[in-house]
């Protein structure tokens, strides 16, 4: 007994020494990768042996780029592009979500306050400008301290600092459309309010609607990708940009397209849906519509 105890001292005291030259060496560059693995009970350094398992990861970790990885791959050896490519399915799940659930905070408040008028009008532009006066980006990390984060609380976090801007625009939008002569002919006549409201304005508000839902896309996605780069967005393992940015700078020294890719990536999106959104405006906007 004294002699198996005796062994497993030793190989005890060997496998700490590996664990502390692997830890504090200096020629190795992804010491951090094997101590957060041991120090989150994640791998038990006393029955593999550490340096077997180091190497695997370098051996994966230095592929740079190749025609058997187009980005390469990241810390724990995955396929980068295969995540950069996912990550486009997140920031537009992420982005239409949020426009679509701004739509239906924004547009009924913001068609009630602009026909209503009166105190409707005074309330809901009074809660638009408290909400405007802060920037998105602190209102989102309160409501991430509250609700947590996680895909869905993000969608719904981004939808309640992006209907202000729906609500402003289907309000001036109503305000417009409720002097003309259709909507004073169907008043006149004695149609109920509601009837006019969503019989005959909104109908005519859905063109800037569209426009302003398109438009709503790119902050979104752009305001996701902050909220993952500080680590309080998309909970890993699922890809995100922002996140995948921030574990990228790192090791962006030596490793450089661990950041750049995602990036490249994030500013392309952001840029066409901007595009795609001051082009439907041009092309909805009647008064915008001839010029050349």
């Amino acid at each position: 007994m004294e002699n198996s105890d005796e062994k497993k001292e030793d190989k005890v005291s060997v496998n700490q020494e590996q664990v502390h030259s692997i830890v504090f060496s200096k020629e190795l560059r992804w010491q951090e990768i094997i101590y957060d693995l041991i120090n989150s009970e994640q791998l038990d350094p006393w029955d593999v042996d550490i340096i077997v398992l180091t190497d695997k990861y370098l051996e994966k970790i230095n592929d740079f780029p190749s025609v058997h990885h187009w980005f390469g791959v990241d810390a724990l050896g995955r396929d980068y592009y295969s995540r950069v490519i996912y990550g486009i399915r997140i920031s537009l799940l992420v982005g239409f979500s949020t426009a679509l659930l701004a739509l239906v905070i924004g547009v009924p408040l913001g068609a009630l306050a602009g026909y209503l008028g009166g105190i409707v009008d005074w309330v809901v532009m009074r809660l638009v400008e408290t909400f405007s006066v802060i920037p998105p980006l602190l209102i989102a990390i309160l409501f991430v301290a509250l609700f947590g984060s996680g895909l869905e609380n993000i969608i719904f976090i981004l939808a309640m600092v992006s209907w202000m801007d729906v609500c402003r625009l289907v309000r001036g939008e109503i305000l417009t459309l409720k002097e003309r002569e259709y909507a004073v002919a169907a008043k006149a006549i004695g149609a109920r309010p509601y009837r006019i409201l969503f019989r005959h304005l909104l109908p005519n508000a859905v063109a800037p609607i569209i426009v302003g839902m398109v438009l709503c896309l790119p902050n979104a996605i752009m305001l996701e990708a902050t909220l993952s780069f500080l680590g309080v967005g998309v909970n890993p393992p699922t890809p995100s940009w922002g996140q995948m940015i921030s574990e990228g700078l790192y090791y962006i020294q030596f490793y450089w397209y661990l950041t750049l890719f995602p990036a490249i990536f994030l500013a392309l999106t952001v840029l066409s849906l901007s595009f795609i959104g001051d082009g439907l405006r041009d092309a909805m906007d009647p008064r915008l519509r001839g010029r050349g």
